[in-house]
């Protein structure tokens, strides 16, 4: 039950997320309308406008603040606005803390009314596609929702770092976390320019017999550009439904697993009788990623990329 639970939780919110594409487009116009400075944020009030097109004014600065989505969460602690936070997801587990907070929702269905009780400041709610119908409800008793479409590049997440700031009126940490991040991504890829020939890689995040991987339009897909890694399913899109036999005749190097919830994902995929003559199995290039830093669009995709790659070239992290 947990490890299916599990699975329609991860496909539902990546599958749906594709249909976010178009927030990149939109990423400039969204950044600029939601500038302003800090200062002036914090003594008088100031106006944001969310994925939706909705515009919310704030008299002040949030103060109490519910999540309903990890990568949300764990964007407002690496902002240093995590004690704002009185509600979040039972899947919020970074940083430490996160665990501490009231659990509100399971990152697909929410507890309106206990959100209700609370009166939270602001909601950070997400959309992948359609937004919730069941935020109207928070919205007719006034509480302000701010609604971020699920992003799938690199500069989706940044461009989320920069709304939540501008919510939380904390542009200039917002600038910082950004800049920080794709420092870590600017080191690794430096230790990374001795690389001749990319390795080929197969990232599984389902499981046989129902096995899934990741392709182009994904940010997944970034982590695996930036870890300088081939990416054998790149010519596909989004998160698609592959079979044994497509794997074995990609014949990757390199296999990365991110399924957590089995107990031995890599005994598991060694165990495929179809999968001995696939290189990776025959040199036991098989290796488990961690599913949270891979898998949330948030401030850990410097860390993802960073865990890839010293997964795959050991030896040139290491210097």
């Amino acid at each position: 039950m947990v490890k299916t639970k599990s699975i329609l939780l991860f496909l539902t919110i990546l599958f749906a997320s594709l249909l976010g594409a178009c927030q990149s487009d939109e990423a400039a116009d969204k950044t600029e309308a939601n500038k302003a400075p800090a200062e002036e944020k914090a003594s008088e009030a100031y106006t944001v406008k969310d994925d939706r097109g909705q515009e919310l004014t704030f008299e002040q600065a949030p103060e109490t603040i519910v999540s309903l989505i990890p990568s949300n969460t764990e964007i407002v602690y690496a902002l240093g606005e995590g004690d704002k936070l009185i509600g979040a997801t039972e899947y919020d587990n970074y940083p430490e803390e996160a665990k501490k907070v009231e659990r509100v929702s399971d990152s697909v269905a929410f507890n309106a009314e206990r959100i209700l009780e609370m009166k939270p400041d602001v909601v950070l709610a997400y959309s992948t596609g359609e937004v919730a119908p069941e935020l109207a409800q928070l919205e007719d008793a006034d509480i302000p929702v701010f609604v971020i479409q699920s992003a799938t590049s690199f500069d989706e997440v940044y461009g989320d770092i920069e709304q939540i700031a501008s919510v939380l009126a904390a542009e200039e940490k917002g600038e910082k976390l950004i800049k920080d991040i794709q420092t870590q991504i600017q080191d690794v890829q430096d230790k990374l320019a001795a690389v001749e020939e990319k390795k080929d890689v197969y990232m599984e995040i389902s499981p046989s017999p129902e096995i899934y991987t990741t392709g182009k339009s994904t940010f997944q897909q970034e982590i695996l550009n930036h870890a300088q890694v081939e990416n054998v399913f790149e010519d596909l899109e989004g998160w698609p439904n592959i079979s044994e036999e497509e794997v074995i005749t990609r014949n990757p190097e390199v296999i990365l697993t991110t399924v957590s919830y089995v107990e031995d994902a890599i005994g598991d995929i060694k165990a495929r009788e179809s999968w001995s003559t696939v290189e990776a199995i025959e040199d036991g290039d098989v290796y488990f990623v961690d599913s949270d830093i891979t898998s949330r669009p948030g401030p850990r995709i410097g860390e993802a990329v960073q865990l890839v790659a010293e997964t795959v070239y050991p030896e040139l992290m290491e210097q």
